[in-house]
């Protein structure tokens, strides 16, 4: 099993833990646009970083909850999962 997170989990998370409906090919079509346009808040990004710990059983960087956008999210969050994988 992959330890990356892809834009389709990221897409799913967004709906579990922040209540924002986003459809992963449109995510990915806009994955440097800004999390506030999606509708996603820090509060609803730091929601998100905790389901990862707990996933993945490991602290993300405290940076985790104030990238802007998918990409630099998504960037940061995987490059730390595959550092320790």
């Amino acid at each position: 099993m992959s330890s990356e997170v892809t834009l389709e989990e990221l897409a799913a998370l967004m709906k579990k833990a922040a209540g924002v409906t986003v459809d992963p090919h449109d995510l990915e079509a806009r994955v440097d646009t800004p999390f506030a346009e999606f509708g996603l808040d820090s509060l609803g990004l730091l929601g998100i970083v905790g389901e990862l710990e707990n996933r993945h059983a490991r602290a993300l960087p405290t940076d985790a909850e104030k990238c802007r956008t998918p990409r630099d999210f998504l960037d940061l969050v995987n490059s730390t999962l595959t550092a320790g994988a």
